[in-house]
Parts: C-alpha cells; sequence; structure tokens
C-alpha cells in the first residue's frame, strides 16, 4: 500500500462518527452523573460529575480532612431534590453543622452510623446502599480489601447510588474496583489528583478554592470593613480581663 493511500484510508477512519468508540484522548461518558459543584473539577471527570452507580475513592493522609470542601456541594444539590438521608459509614469524626451550613448542606440530613470494626462497616454501607431512600453514602474503610470493595461496588450500581470510600493514600499501591479514584492533597486550597479515571491521564492535580463561593464572599466583605479600634488599657472591660486570666 503506497503512503498516499494509507494516509487517505487512515483520514478516513479518524473522520467516522462512531459514537460508540472511544477514542484514547477524549473522556467516556457515564450514564447518570452528578456535577461536584467545582467547575473545573467536572471539566476533568467523564461524564462531568460524580458517577451515579459507581464508586467513588478518596485517599487522603488525614481522614476526614477536607472531604467536606469537595463533596458537600454535589451533596447538596442531590438532598435538595431527595428526601432521603446522607449515610455516614465509620466517620473519624462528627461533621461540624456551620460549615456544612455554610457550604449549603443542611447537617440534619446526615445520618451517621458508628463502627469501629471492618465487617460492620462493610455490612452498614452495603445495607445503606440497598435502601432507595438514601442520597449517597460515604463510608470510610482504611482496612477494606479489594474484593470487599468489590462487593460494594456491585451493590451500588445495582442500586443506583452514590457512593464515596474515603481510605488512607498507602492505598495507592493497591488494586481497586473503582473507576473514579482521587487523592485529596491541602494545600493553600485544595489539590485533587486524578489517579483514575475513564479517559487519558491526568499529570497535574485540579486545584479548587479554599472556601466555598459563599463563605469566600462573606470573607471577602469583611475584610473590606473597617478594622475596630484596639482599646486603651483604662478601658478594657472586667469581662474581657477575666477570660484572658484564665486562658
Amino acid at each position: 500500500m503506497t503512503p498516499v493511500l494509507a494516509a487517505t484510508r487512515l483520514r478516513l477512519i479518524t473522520d467516522l462518527n462512531l459514537p460508540e468508540v472511544r477514542r484514547v484522548s477524549e473522556l467516556a461518558h457515564h450514564e447518570e452523573a452528578v456535577p461536584t459543584g467545582h467547575r473545573f473539577l467536572d471539566l476533568q471527570l467523564p461524564g462531568g460529575g460524580w458517577p451515579v452507580g459507581s464508586m467513588v475513592e478518596l485517599l487522603q493522609d488525614e481522614p476526614a480532612r477536607n472531604v467536606w470542601q469537595l463533596v458537600a456541594p454535589a451533596l447538596s444539590e442531590l438532598a435538595q431534590q431527595q428526601p432521603g438521608p446522607v449515610v455516614l459509614v465509620g466517620s473519624p469524626f462528627e461533621p461540624f453543622a456551620p460549615s456544612l451550613q455554610s457550604r449549603g448542606l443542611d447537617p440534619s440530613r446526615l445520618l451517621r452510623i458508628e463502627a469501629d470494626k471492618p465487617k460492620p462497616r462493610l455490612w452498614a454501607a452495603e445495607q445503606a446502599l440497598r435502601c432507595a431512600d438514601v442520597c449517597a453514602v460515604l463510608a470510610w474503610l482504611p482496612q477494606c480489601k479489594s474484593a470487599e470493595l468489590r462487593r460494594l461496588q456491585l451493590v451500588a450500581a445495582e442500586h443506583k447510588q452514590l457512593l464515596f470510600v474515603m481510605r488512607p493514600v498507602r492505598a495507592r499501591q493497591e488494586s481497586s474496583p473503582a473507576k473514579l479514584r482521587l487523592q485529596i492533597e491541602p494545600d493553600q486550597g485544595l489539590q485533587v489528583r486524578i489517579l483514575k479515571r475513564k479517559g487519558p491521564p491526568l499529570d497535574q492535580p485540579v486545584e479548587l478554592p479554599e472556601h466555598p463561593q459563599r463563605l469566600a464572599a462573606l470573607l471577602q466583605s469583611r475584610k473590606g470593613r473597617a478594622q475596630p479600634a484596639i482599646p486603651q488599657p483604662e478601658e478594657r472591660s472586667h469581662v474581657l480581663d477575666r477570660t484572658l486570666s484564665l486562658a
């Protein structure tokens, strides 16, 4: 075959409109996805958001740190559309209600299940996924094995549930059935490194703002206000004196 003919045939194949064929340079599209609430992150995720019916694995050094900053916008939207709870399994800390409210998520919509051992956590997460009224499931599973994660993935797919699984960064070296795998790297804001997705690899992390839009606007407005005058020693109140003496 001559080079000219080969180039012509290659061009014809490239120009074909085949929706069922995905090029290596393109992101795959999930059947259903929930926007993350972070525009720059959505641009890098297949389907433009968190995949419904598929496990999202979040890896981080410190459990619970920055998780809400990442997932609260999507959970807030889901909670407005569905009446059921957001289930937390094995959360290491109780969520801070004012922070959730600043991110648009009503703390009363959270159902926290305390379980210390791996098997009860897995059982609770699986049962929550099977409940049709549940908006989403967040499970902290630091000791979970790949086979156990695969079972949760199958249950989430069967019941079309949004599932987040939190694991330590050291689990990055282990295999995982998650179709979307992210590593959270706290910085001045928040950096999300995409370790696994249906599409081409992404070398650079996605940088997200430190505060949600509403909270950032409030903080900015406070910065613009005049700073209160520092009282002179003779003007200090007795209440303040007692507070300092107790510190």
